[in-house]
């Protein structure tokens, strides 16, 4: 089952990523994550994950709430329940939350209209739509609009949105055909996205993943910090430059910075990629709640058939 792979990927590579979040790079380098581990930066047990989880799978319970239907006030409701009552945590404990995400949460509680909730200053470009964005990519026949609504929940500006959009139709590259190689499939979701907003001024910051140049770039020109683009730039790269599940997260966790969201967007595509059984079980198995997860990804691969 696809959204297994691609959600559970997530997941785990969420929850290795925690411990040392905001850990620099150098520090990695000497000491790199070689396995799941735990406490660290927030104190948390092994294979605890984060917001980019809970919003995740608060994202996915709403579609199948509503019969695979995207109501964006319910998608939002969910998120304040993760946010305010930590529905969607592991240890009833919202430990974790985006600047921008918490304003947009903030302004839908207050009774602003819900797409004038997300954030649209260049400085509001942080990876936190781009984190939950993945369930859009299993629904056959969704289109760009609807995902840039979905980023733009609490991340309205428009390179927050074509990153989300980027990333979904990376991941249905992916789905359509996986014969071909990482590659490729950016090479063919790029295609679309350069046609698709050719007339965007947007789509010049994206130009080295686009162009594919990003693959023999230096690794001291990739970023992994919570920028948007950074981020995204990141997980390209690291997905371009491994062959296993294990190798790609571990390489997007050993980047440092923003560890816990380049690693579960990576993990969510090399899930994806590789399948659910390249996922070391030993990792699985240390996730609290993992089979809560799994149902999960089972209810809403049948809402969307």
């Amino acid at each position: 089952m696809k959204v297994k792979d691609g959600i559970v990927g997530f997941v785990v590579a969420d929850a290795l990523g925690v411990p040392v979040e905001f850990s620099q790079r150098d520090e990695l380098l000497k000491k790199p994550v070689t396995d799941m581990i735990g406490y660290g930066t927030y104190n948390m047990p092994p294979g605890t994950f984060s917001d980019d989880s809970s919003m995740t799978l608060a994202t996915m319970a709403s579609i199948v709430n509503n019969n695979g239907e995207i109501v964006y006030e319910d998608i939002m409701n969910e998120f304040i329940e993760w946010w305010q009552n930590s529905k969607y945590t592991q240890y009833d404990n919202t430990f974790d939350i985006g600047n921008t995400t918490s304003v947009a949460l903030y302004n839908y509680m207050k009774g602003a209209n819900v797409f004038d909730c997300g954030l649209l200053g260049d400085r509001d470009n942080g990876n936190g739509s781009l984190m939950r964005i993945l369930p859009l990519a299993f629904i056959k026949d969704i289109d760009y609009k609807t995902i840039e609504n979905v980023s733009g929940l609490t991340h309205g500006h428009p390179r927050s949105k074509l990153a989300c959009v980027f990333y979904v139709e990376f991941a249905k590259s992916i789905l359509n055909d996986n014969d071909k190689s990482i590659k490729e499939h950016v090479s063919i979701a790029s295609d679309k996205i350069k046609d698709y907003y050719k007339d965007s001024n947007e789509i010049k910051k994206f130009k080295r993943i686009l162009d594919g140049s990003i693959f023999d770039d230096d690794i001291d020109t990739i970023k992994s910090s919570g920028y948007v683009l950074s981020t995204l730039e990141a997980v390209i790269y690291i997905l371009g430059n491994t062959n296993s599940y294990k190798e790609a997260v571990l390489g997007a966790v050993n980047l440092g910075s923003d560890t816990d969201t380049v690693g579960a967007i990576s993990g969510g595509i090399a899930g994806l990629f590789y399948g659910y059984d390249d996922i070391p079980v030993k990792w699985i198995n240390k996730i609290k709640g993992i089979d809560k997860v799994i149902d999960l990804c089972k209810n809403y691969g049948k809402v969307l058939k």
